[in-house]
């Protein structure tokens, strides 16, 4: 007993001490979070205000209620710090939140690196992927304000899962319009929205105003998210019973993924770590501003100023690194409202890479606020640099990641290797945000050696 009470001390020491043996970091289910961080109370200037597209003035509340419930538009343009989040949406949390912290020590050996490598790994949801930290709140304001059908987009398909996922819980019809090339390329994904009951069009489709005038200008058109953005808008604002649901870049979609850094900060918290880099791969923004803001919040209050938050995107949509920050419509037909956001223009159709998640020309507003201010760094990679990392990953720490996730892993890698050539010890953060199960196709075609860039 004695012997067993001095190993109990000793690693309890060795984690405290941050020399961290464990390898697996959780939480109790008491430790979820009862709050959302909303970064909009922090920030230095306020946003720009979205702007209505015919008149080009601010956007008021009666714009949007035929796409959102009030509560949404609420929390949009809040500026409370902390928004409770509703014990009914605590409830669905806890079938997997709190989700773990894991440290890549394997992965942290192969590269010889005196970095100390951290992710959270949000693949363990039931969907596998980030994406059901908003999917849930969403699909309950919708059903608390009597809606009877959510309508959406998805690129890769973790967002469609997500809100099928969702509404299946709160008795909700779920439409979901997938972007053609990745309803193609993942099936999987597809069939798994349809065991969760929704209903999955390949976009652009010939169901709406917005697909048809796609296909008289391309019929070969391998869709884009935001094709896909047009065709569910409309449907949403077309049908008295159906809302629009969002998986990225509006405020409060960021807001809900905050989920992810408040338990991140709490679990390194519980190591005395602090994390000098925080990575996420951007599409719209929502698996990087949950895992980054939490953490900014600290730099903003003063406690923490030489962390650095890399937002890695694909050198074949590189919206952050190369668009331009402007207004400009978050769909290619122009029936959102305009956005001040990074963009590559709402009508650029990006190459068919496998990060279907990450194919937007835009950007989230407050993402790219805070590129804008420096606040943020971006970087883009090649899609066969990103397999090359995401196979390292597998191969050293078992998960398959998926490849948007894979992209904050070739940043990671890419830092970790700094660390070891510049000879310091460094502590990296990066958000797994889903799994790769699905993407089976991707790895298939990158170990033939048929992926290209």
């Amino acid at each position: 007993m004695k012997k067993l009470m001095c190993i109990i001390l000793e690693n309890y020491e060795a984690k405290t001490k941050g020399d961290v043996y464990m390898r697996n970091f959780y939480l109790n289910d008491s430790e979820l979070p009862k709050r959302w961080y909303n970064i909009l109370a922090d920030i230095p200037e306020p946003l720009e205000p979205y702007l209505d597209p015919q008149t080009k003035e601010p956007v008021t509340p009666d714009k949007l209620t035929p796409i959102f419930p009030m509560s949404l538009i609420e929390q949009e343009v809040s500026d409370k710090k902390w928004i409770d989040i509703p014990e009914e949406v605590l409830d669905i949390y806890r079938l997997w939140r709190p989700t773990p912290l894991r440290r890549a020590k394997r992965l942290e050996e192969y590269l010889k690196t005196p970095a100390k490598i951290f992710f959270k790994d949000e693949s363990v949801s039931p969907p596998g992927s980030h994406k059901p930290n908003t999917a849930i709140p969403q699909a309950y304001y919708n059903k608390k304000e009597g809606i009877k059908r959510l309508a959406t987009e998805t690129g890769a398909g973790q967002w469609g899962s997500s809100l099928s996922f969702a509404c299946n819980l709160f008795g909700l019809e779920c439409t979901v319009y997938m972007v053609k090339v990745s309803y193609n390329q993942k099936p999987y994904r597809r069939i798994l929205m349809e065991t969760w009951g929704g209903k999955v069009i390949a976009s652009p489709s010939n169901l709406t105003n917005s697909g048809r005038e796609v296909l008289k200008k391309d019929p070969d058109s391998p869709g884009s998210l935001g094709i896909a953005i047009s065709e569910a808008v409309e449907d949403a604002a077309t049908n008295g019973d159906t809302h629009y649901a969002l998986g990225s870049v509006l405020n409060h979609v960021l807001l809900h993924q905050t989920v992810i850094g408040l338990e991140a900060k709490r679990q390194m918290e519980e190591i005395n770590l602090y994390p000098d880099v925080v990575i996420g791969c951007v599409g719209g923004g929502s698996n990087f501003g949950g895992i980054v803001f939490p953490f900014l919040m600290d730099y903003f209050e003063g406690k923490k100023k030489g962390t650095r938050f890399i937002a890695v995107e694909p050198a074949s949509c590189p919206t952050l690194t190369k668009g331009k920050f402007e207004y400009d419509f978050g769909d290619v037909a122009g029936l959102t409202p305009l956005i001040k956001m990074y963009t590559l223009g709402h009508d650029f159709v990006p190459p068919s890479i496998h990060a279907g998640g990450l194919r937007y020309h835009g950007d989230s507003p407050i993402v790219s606020y805070l590129a804008n201010k420096n606040f943020i760094e971006a970087v883009a990679y090649e899609q066969t640099k990103v397999f090359e990392s995401a196979l390292i990953f597998s191969r050293t720490e078992g998960i398959i990641p998926a490849p948007e996730s894979s992209h904050a892993i070739k940043s990671a890698i890419d830092e970790a290797i700094k660390a070891r050539e510049e000879k310091k010890e460094k502590v990296i953060l990066f958000n797994l945000s889903g799994h790769g199960y699905f993407d089976l196709t991707a790895y298939d075609a990158f170990l033939r050696g048929e992926l290209k860039d």
